[in-house]
């Protein structure tokens, strides 16, 4: 890990690891994203269309995100932004190449989309280019980048529109890091599942995993 506690595979440098199931097979490394003005969409100084509305000009005071309303929630990853609505609807802007923002596309948007087919969300989390959705039926939804099985989906595909995420049923909460997720059921068990290089998955190993593990 670098001194921000990132590996050198999670800013474009070096190889990272994925499985599928719990294999230990090699991925190619992430580069990093390009932001849609030129340059590289870098921590802090936000290049990229992930946090103001029409434009890819950096701001030094608030602005209000465009056509948004009766927002409930909010998520961030690294080079993206999503919003929760009262009725239910995830919305995502910034960055897609990775298909970070679920509506079937790579294509770049400087201003709210609907993320496709989620209807009856309670709430939402993001990862570094990953997000996360919670139905209220208690099941799962996951969509973008998938290479350390991120996504829970039992592959290490990238995934532009949400695919449920296997075997989790009656979770109450959930929450990402950088490439890997969490839920929690309602009879208070933890669940997790992705990158477990650094143990974060908690099942007391570091192997990756592309299906929920109990923590």
């Amino acid at each position: 890990p670098n001194g921000r506690g990132c590996s050198a595979a999670s800013r474009g440098r070096g190889r990272g690891r994925a499985s599928r199931g719990r294999s230990r097979a090699r991925a190619p490394a992430i580069p990093r994203p390009r932001s849609p003005c030129g340059g590289r969409a870098v921590r802090g100084t936000r290049r990229a269309a992930d946090t103001w509305s029409d434009t890819t000009t950096n701001r030094s005071t608030p602005v209000q995100v465009s056509e948004l309303t009766g927002i409930t929630a909010i998520a961030a990853g690294w080079t993206h932004s999503l919003a929760l609505k009262l009725d239910g609807t995830v919305w995502a802007w910034g960055l897609n190449n990775y298909g970070q923002l679920g509506n079937g596309t790579s294509t770049v948007s400087t201003t709210p989309i609907q993320v496709s087919g989620l209807s009856d969300v309670t709430a939402i989390a993001s990862g570094e280019y990953h997000g996360l959705a919670l139905k209220s039926d208690g099941t799962v939804w996951a969509w973008g980048l998938n290479n350390y099985g991120q996504l829970g989906d039992g592959t290490t595909t990238i995934r532009n529109t949400p695919i449920q995420v296997s075997e989790l049923s009656d979770i109450i909460a959930i929450a990402s890091g950088e490439y890997h997720s969490l839920a929690l059921k309602s009879n208070g068990k933890a669940l997790a599942w992705g990158r477990n290089t650094s143990g974060q998955l908690g099942d007391e190993t570091t192997t990756n995993t592309n299906t929920p593990v109990q923590v």
